[in-house]
This record gives C-alpha cells, structure tokens and sequence, in this order.
C-alpha cells in the first residue's frame, strides 16, 4: 500500500485528488493538510511514502516545505503539483530532490501512474517539462533572467503578477511587510525592472504567466 499526502490550500482540489484516489487499488490518502507548516508536522508524526505538493500556499509554500522535508526525512518521495508548466519552476523543484513535477491540467490517470513510479523509485515528469528542460541546458541564464531568483523571490514573483499588494503577501506568507519589501526590490535589481508593471510585462515576456487570449 502506497501512504499518500496531500497538501494543497485549495479544499475543492484536495477532495477532488482524494476521490480519484481512494478509486485506485494500492493508494491510500492517509492525510490532507492545506499549508507547508502542516505537512512538515504531519510527516514528522506520520509514515508517509509520496506527497503531492502544491507549490502556491499561505506561510512557507511549497517549495521551502519540499526542501525541509526531505532534510529530516530523505526517503518520502515528492511530487509538485502546480499550474507552472515554464522553467525555471521544474528545474529548481528537481534540483532541490523532488521526485517529480506535474502540473494540473494532468489527468488521473497520469497522476496515478506518477504515484507509482516516484515510489518505485524512479522520477517523474511529463513530457513536455522533460523536453523544456532538457532544450533549457543549452540556454544560458541570461535568456532567462527569473532563474537568478531564490526560491522565496520567485514566489513573491508570482503573487506580485497576480495582483495582490505587499500586505496582502504578507500576510498570506506570515512575513512583514518590511522583509516583503525587500524581497521585493532585490527581485527589482536582479530582473532590471523599476515596478511591479515592468515586472508583469518581462514575466509574460518570458513565459512565466499564463495570459489569456481574448
């Protein structure tokens, strides 16, 4: 039996993987917890074999979550499950010992089939990501200016592009709003941007945020 771990802030999405799941002979959701705080707690407390993790949560997030786990607990097989298809998203999750990466437009099927292989032992990417990074090895960092940023700074990235203020971040990652600031100016000096506006038109330049076609 294969012990899985959810961990997604969104309770439609985890109860969604849950039903999917509990369909499937050999899985079994032991747990649900909707912040990287929590599933640090639970798997200190809880055998657990694979984890999907959303990257995009309140308090620590996703990544730094993957990162602390798997420092006090090297055998648990993670799986980032997130709307973020374009590097340098897959190749930081990679490089920091995640078992694998799928984004979630990804069917049951394949989630399934993800489960089994990262716990078999092997990792785990769809096609297309595995194609990015492979082509993103010939490319040098300049072609791609969000891949000087930490872990924390392109999650900060992501929430500024989206709209939200540095209070609302803030409070959403339980920082202040003075560590936000900084954060986020160093992000300025790295990118070459001045504002938040110039900051959204270079991450839709190079592919960072989805935008919609009318």
């Amino acid at each position: 039996m294969i012990n899985v771990l959810l961990v997604d802030d969104h309770e439609l999405v985890r109860t969604g993987i849950s039903k999917i799941l509990s369909d499937v002979k050999g899985l079994k959701v032991i747990g649900e917890c909707n912040t990287g705080e929590e599933a640090i707690k639970f798997c200190r407390q809880t055998d657990v074999d694979v984890i999907l993790m959303d990257m995009d949560m309140p308090g620590m997030g996703g990544l730094e979550a993957t990162k602390k786990i798997l420092r006090f607990a090297p055998d648990i097989k993670i799986i980032v499950l997130t709307v973020h298809s374009e590097d340098p998203f897959p190749t930081k999750v990679m490089q920091m010992g995640a078992s694998g990466y799928l984004t979630k437009g990804a069917g049951p099927d394949e989630m399934v089939n993800a489960i089994r292989s990262v716990n078999s032992g092997q990792r785990y990417l769809t096609s297309e990501i595995a194609q990015q990074m492979a082509l993103s090895q010939f490319k040098t960092v300049e072609e791609n200016p969000f891949n000087a940023l930490s872990d924390r700074e392109l999650q900060i990235m992501l929430m500024i592009t989206r709209g939200e203020k540095v209070p609302d971040i803030s409070e959403h990652l339980i920082l202040s709003t003075k560590t936000i600031n900084s954060y986020r100016y160093r992000m300025f000096e790295k990118l070459g941007v001045s504002n938040d506006v110039e900051l959204t038109h270079l991450a839709i330049r190079h592919g960072m945020l989805k935008t919609e076609k009318l």
